[in-house]
């Protein structure tokens, strides 16, 4: 009789677990998802604000063209673009053309100038501001779940569950370089 209560025990703890072990999977992972949907949020908020951007540089720099189109270019990938490598690789290439645009705007004194390219270069500053914290807290977020997957004796249950690691919003090695800008 003690023998059969003993085993009920540890198949009970052994059910409980598993049961709390998975939950804390579930969890994690949907703080990770929560936490991407706030980097596209200010994604989002970045790619409504170029086209004002643009539009605003266009009329005082005519013929720099090319840098608009590819500004508009990267701006639909960003859009388009659906896994966090995706995002990161279209974001880090939005960002390098964002900094030749303000290169470009040192050229035109009355742009700088302008009340409206200050307003829009603000709010893309803090715009960028919050992209960082966002990737930022989502890495972490990341970390934190890959480490609860790896961790034993989370491993074996992970690995039962069939669950993945999350893939971390990184920089390219483009964009740790230093900026170079040149007309």
């Amino acid at each position: 009789m003690s023998i059969t209560i003993t085993l009920i025990i540890v198949v009970a703890v052994i059910i409980g677990l598993v049961w709390y072990l998975y939950n804390s999977f579930i969890v994690t992972k949907m703080r990770v998802s929560e936490a991407f949907s706030q980097i596209d949020v200010q994604l989002k908020r970045r790619t409504d604000l170029i086209p004002n951007l643009v539009e605003t540089v266009k009329g005082y720099a005519k013929h720099e063209r090319e840098l608009f189109e590819k500004v508009t270019k990267e701006r639909a990938s960003l859009v388009s673009a659906k896994s966090a490598g995706e995002k990161a690789e279209a974001n880090n290439q939005l960002s390098q053309t964002l900094k030749s645009i303000f290169a470009v705007a040192e050229n035109y004194p009355e742009l700088k100038a302008s009340q409206n390219f200050m307003e829009l270069q603000d709010e893309l500053s803090d715009t960028e501001n919050k992209i960082a914290y966002a990737r930022q807290f989502y890495n972490s977020t990341v970390m934190d779940y890959n480490t609860k997957l790896q961790v034993f004796p989370n491993v074996f249950l992970a690995r039962i569950l069939n669950f993945k690691p999350a893939e971390f919003f990184g920089a390219t090695e483009e964009e740790k370089k230093p900026v170079k800008v040149s007309f």
